[in-house]
């Protein structure tokens, strides 16, 4: 038996070590430069065809503004992450009915629940370089703030022409850091509904504790479905809704993968800074993410203490528990990954060697001049930073940051639309409209007002030159006085913790609220000033910015291509593609990730206490090994998830996870605690992704949920 042990263990390491990870989150017209790379990996669909994004299978992935999905039926049901979707069902539930505890499943499309309000669908249909109309003629000598107003302004009219479609939504993204832009024209599904979530207990199993963890066992899918009017276009929640019929739709694959298979995931990757200098990362690496570390674990600590388990409170802030533990969690394994790889020393190699390569062409001097630009400015940014994060805390509280919305509002709203400020033009206003009626499900005063206070005592704490005048004139933070006190007269005198009249005051004047005695309006009218002279320190830096990072990102390509290596642009939540292989791993010594998890390690952390709480009705078809037809004979079990060696960040959670055929055969869900570091450098050593397997979900389905309805409408391939 020892000597069977340590041949297979031989094996397993050797494979380890000569599998290489595919770095790179690819945009899709880039596919066809890495074709022969592609199939080599083992793609068995045309390259071209992944290029294009009104064709198979592109066409049918689609954004969630946060998170990726797809459909998977003619009826528009869409299909993503349970975390994804899990504040539409929070934003559904009370104490007395809780579908996070209960889960939800609607039998028929007439019981569908309405997704929380701002719920978006976006389907992708253009996609365009509009590069030379951004910044082709743009003279050297327009700098700074500027360079950035014209810029924006030229954007604006992209997109406004753009939007003269009705039912789009449309942007101009910048890749490589402003070095081009490309128009993005989606089709904006405003009627999404909840079709089915698993409860907690499956969909976030291991909760916090397994987060960025493996082995894990979460069963992290749920069901949107797409409702638009009976011509087939855009239109808000209405009985009369019929469902959203895609062009393309993905089939759903019972008969999974295998240790080795090629899979793929195309999603909305969020941001990644895969080519930021050595002075930013030092900055970040060294006070931001520690810094970061400190206040969100007594953010988490403050909500968890001023809303009790079992309250309604804590049912309304669920939501942001999960999201600020999740940061937590990442924050950590982003500084344990930084110094494990090590990230700083890795970045002042990779700048010494790109000198080296400019200095060999006399050409390249202007490039080496911006270079030592953009570091002069992120060591002068790291200093503002200081004070401007800590000045962003203070002034965090729900209801001011709703006051301050507003009263911009009406000061945009006397300029014309395309005069005014993104955010606030006429396209925006539904969207104002969205978060001002979706606040009272995720806002509780004694909560916000214990958060708040909390954020002022960090700040008072600070040295005096990282204070804010106009702050600590406004709330009299420098007068002798209980600072609870002070805080608790904005809750009791405001009205704008009242929906009727926070959408009343979106069609106030600006006299009219300048007038007004709510002390959250009053705040924001004060700090009003304060604001603008920060935005414009912002936009007077990005506009810097905008004429030199272009300069290093052409320096960065062409010095890449010149080792014949093909450079994708940093994560900007446009549609990415990423590709690999089914993989476990050996992150560090003496610790070897097996690709798949099994059924039975459910039962095996089962503690009947969450987050390990399995339903006792999944306890029981495990033990009596009820497998259906969902079996991975390897393994002798339901492969509950997979790892994967795909390069992939946050944004990317919800992406459909292909296999060769471009069949569904998982979801990506999250990144083990290792590899999370990948934000900011590429190491295939430890970079893994973790998917839940297309038959787990199935399973679930048919034996625990009775969720065959939805089964029976997808194609199955067996």
């Amino acid at each position: 038996m020892k000597k069977t042990f340590m041949v297979v263990s031989a094996m397993l390491i050797v494979g380890l070590q000569t599998a290489v990870a595919k770095e790179g989150m690819f945009t899709p017209e880039q596919l066809p430069l890495i074709k022969k790379d592609l199939k080599a990996t083992g793609l068995k669909i045309s390259p071209e065809s992944l290029s294009s994004l009104t064709g198979f299978p592109m066409g049918a992935v689609v954004s969630l503004g946060g998170c990726s999905a797809s459909f998977v039926s003619p009826k528009g049901l869409t299909v993503t992450n349970h975390h994804c979707a899990r504040g539409s069902v929070q934003f559904n539930s009370t104490a007395e009915n809780n579908y996070l505890e209960n889960g939800f499943l609607a039998k028929k499309l007439g019981d569908e629940l309405p997704a929380a309000p701002g719920s978006r669908i976006y389907v992708t249909e253009a996609f365009s370089d509009l590069t030379e109309k951004v910044i082709g003629n743009l003279a050297d000598t327009l700098q700074g703030k500027a360079r950035y107003d014209e810029i924006t302004n030229r954007r604006k009219a992209l997109i406004a022409e753009c939007e003269q479609d009705e039912g789009y939504r449309c942007s101009v993204s910048s890749f490589y850091s402003g070095k081009e832009f490309k128009l993005i024209k989606q089709l904006e599904i405003k009627d999404v509904r909840i079709a089915y979530s698993p409860a907690d207990s499956v969909g976030k199993y291991g909760g916090d504790i397994d987060n960025w963890m493996w082995p894990r066992h979460t069963g992290d899918f749920a069901f949107y479905r797409a409702y638009v009017d009976k011509n087939g276009k855009p239109t808000e929640y209405s009985k009369d809704n019929v469902p959203y019929e895609p062009k393309h739709f993905l089939k759903v694959s019972a008969k999974g993968l295998d240790d080795g298979d090629f899979v793929m995931v195309a999603g909305y990757p969020g941001s990644t800074n895969r080519y930021a200098l050595l002075s930013n990362v030092e900055h970040v690496f060294s006070w931001l993410y520690p810094t970061y570390i400190d206040i969100v674990a007594e953010w988490i600590e403050t909500i968890e203490k001023s809303a009790p388990v079992g309250s309604y409170a804590r049912v309304k802030y669920e939501s942001s528990l999960a999201g600020l533990n999740n940061f937590l969690k990442n924050t950590k394994g982003q500084l344990e990954g930084a110094q494990r790889v090590g990230l700083v020393d890795r970045r002042a190699d990779r700048e010494a060697q790109l000198n080296q390569w400019l200095n060999k062409d006399s050409s390249r001097l202007d490039v080496a001049k911006s270079i030592a630009k953009l570091n002069e400015m992120a060591k002068q940014k790291a200093v503002t930073d200081k004070q401007e994060f800590w000045y962003g805390f203070a002034t965090r509280p729900a209801l001011l940051g709703v006051a301050q919305n507003l009263y911009r509002l009406s000061i945009e709203s006397q300029k014309p639309d395309t005069q005014r400020e993104q955010g606030y033009q006429e396209r925006d206003i539904e969207r104002i409209e969205e978060r001002m009626k979706r606040i009272d499900r995720r806002f509780d005063a004694t909560v916000d007002m214990a958060l708040w206070q909390m954020y002022l005592a960090n700040y008072l704490a600070e040295p005096e030159e990282r204070r804010v005048l106009a702050l600590d004139k406004a709330l009299g933070l420098d007068e002798v006085g209980d600072l609870s006190a002070k805080l608790g007269v904005y809750y009791k005198n405001t009205r704008l913790d009242q929906v009727e009249e926070r959408l009343a005051m979106m069609k106030a004047t600006q006299a009219e609220l300048e007038a007004s005695d709510d002390p959250f309006m009053q705040l924001a009218v004060a700090l009003y000033d304060e604001e603008m002279k920060r935005e414009n320190e912002y936009k007077e830096r990005e506009g810097q910015l905008a004429a030199l990072q272009p300069n290093y990102m052409k320096a960065i390509i062409e010095w890449q291509q010149s080792k014949g290596q093909v450079l994708y642009p940093d994560a900007n939540s446009t549609l990415r593609v990423t590709y690999g292989n089914v993989m476990g791993g050996s992150p560090k010594d003496g610790l070897i990730y097996e690709p798949f998890t099994r059924l039975e390690g459910i039962v095996e952390k089962d503690t009947g206490v969450e987050p390990f709480y399995s339903p006792k009705a999944q306890l029981s078809l495990i033990e009596n090994k009820q497998y259906g037809d969902y079996t991975l004979d390897k393994i002798g079990s339901v492969p509950v998830n997979f790892l994967s060696d795909l390069d992939t960040t946050g944004g990317n959670s919800g992406s459909a996870t292909l296999n060769a055929n471009a069949e569904l055969v998982g979801l990506l869900f999250d990144g083990t605690f290792e590899s999370v570091n990948s934000d900011w450098d590429f190491d295939p050593r430890t970079t893994r992704s973790i998917h839940v397997d297309t038959r787990y979900m199935l399973w679930l389905m048919e034996y625990l949920d009775d969720a065959g309805n939805l089964i029976d409408e997808m194609t199955i391939v067996k």
